[in-house]
């Protein structure tokens, strides 16, 4: 069996704000076609114009070449050499980066494919599975246009995280910074404010994560603001410095009791080693689709597991990277939770519509995928639609102007309630 073609799928949600910081809005979808008739399905998360630009472009000379070039007409079993031989042949364009997370992309897709050509779940595959659910952790989405209404729903959406099932929650709080919501900003002394409501609304028994988003600029202003927060047991403070920032991760290691958390940005297990080894994070986030795919994501597992570090992927794309991280955590002991929010409960149009029969949440775990490859399989009409909206958007640039999100209030359960008020 042989790669004969590549699709790439550029999609937008027709509906995207440009001023939002949120990469749910867009994606890029591959797809590896064999001449057996099966083919594999990945994402990334990046900008999908320029992922598919490293895909396609075509190279001139051996450490300059394009991905998809490189991988028509090759053994799709071989998936640990075509990785090694992508990343040497597109070494002067990439080893880091976009490039790296159209890689990502590719990847992810040659496990789909192999695990549909031997019909068995990628991680039966891969090894032998360690646990038999994933444990999700809710990432919650509040109302951002004031900080008293934030508190209010964050609150409200933590409440309804636990009696929906979930055990554990992930609370972005990001009133500065590069990830700073319109209409909200806030001292650290409120920041602490939304972590104590929450953690008294919901017991001590659940477990609370934050996520600060890059907040804080140097170590000071960080210690600054979560003077206390140990108070609230956390599982972890999830990127509360510039990524480059290692010097700082490691002293804020070691001058306060929560566990730091980081890595959603990162490509290759190079990068991984530099955020632990100099880092000296408690907790690393690779996302699949960005750090190159699973292969990759499972190479820094391991060295995850070499130096006692914990690992809780990045996931905030569509049903095909949630999909992708369920078979990861299978296969690897030291991943306690993935990110998960339900498509029922999610603005974004992509992670609501892309794929049919995503994984589902039972009784607060997620059961293993069963079918197989990756297990997920896409909804042919909701690709046309975004695919439609990524054209028109190139056709017409002015129309890039932010257009008003949905308000939460209007995100509908499926038993039609709010989840909220």
């Amino acid at each position: 069996m042989r790669i004969s073609g590549i699709d790439c799928h550029v999609l937008l949600d027709p509906a995207f704000d440009a001023g939002a910081t949120s990469s749910a809005q867009d994606d890029l979808v591959v797809e590896i076609h064999t001449d057996a008739g099966i083919t594999g399905i990945g994402e990334t998360d990046v900008n999908p114009w320029i992922a598919r630009a490293c895909i396609e472009a075509p190279g001139t000379h051996t450490m300059g070449l394009g991905l998809a070039e490189m991988l028509l007409g090759s053994d799709p079993s071989e998936i640990r050499e075509i990785w090694d031989r992508l990343y040497e042949g597109s070494a002067m364009n990439g080893r880091r980066g976009a490039l790296i997370c159209a890689l990502g992309a590719l990847d992810m897709a040659l496990h789909d494919l192999r695990g549909k050509t031997l019909d068995t779940p990628c991680h039966g595959v891969l090894g032998t599975a360690c646990r038999d659910t994933i444990t999700p952790y809710a990432s919650l989405q509040p109302d951002v246009s004031s900080f008293d209404l934030y508190l209010q729903t964050m609150v409200e959406w933590a409440v309804t995280a636990k009696e929906l099932g979930f055990s554990a929650a992930k609370l972005e709080i990001t009133p500065s910074g590069p990830y700073a919501h319109k209409g909200l900003r806030a001292s650290g002394e409120r920041m602490g404010e939304a972590v104590a409501a929450v953690r008294n609304s919901v017991g001590d028994d659940f477990v609370l994560m934050v996520d600060v988003q890059y907040a804080f600029p140097d170590l000071d202003a960080c210690l600054r603001a979560i003077r206390g927060w140990d108070r609230y047991n956390l599982s972890f403070i999830e990127a509360p410095l510039p990524a480059d920032d290692l010097d700082g991760y490691a002293r804020l290691s070691s001058k306060q009791g929560i566990p730091v958390a980081a890595g959603e940005w990162l490509t290759t297990r190079h990068e991984f080693v530099d955020l632990m080894d100099r880092g000296r994070v408690a907790v690393v986030q690779p996302d699949i689709g960005r750090v190159g795919g699973l292969t990759e994501a499972l190479r820094v597992c391991e060295l995850a597991r070499e130096r006692g570090v914990q690992v809780v992927p990045h996931i905030w794309k569509t049903g095909i990277s949630i999909a992708a991280a369920a078979h990861l955590a299978a296969l690897t002991p030291h991943c306690p939770f993935i990110e998960f929010l339900p498509a029922r409960l999610c603005g974004s149009a992509l992670r609501k519509r892309l794929v049919k029969e995503e994984l589902r949440m039972e009784n607060g775990s997620i059961p293993l995928p069963r079918k197989p490859g990756l297990g997920v399989e896409l909804n042919r009409g909701a690709l046309a639609e975004f695919k439609a909206a990524a054209e028109r958007l190139v056709r017409s640039p002015s129309s890039r102007h932010p257009v008003a999100p949905a308000r939460p209030e209007s995100i509908q359960m499926d038993d039609g309630l709010t989840p909220w008020r």
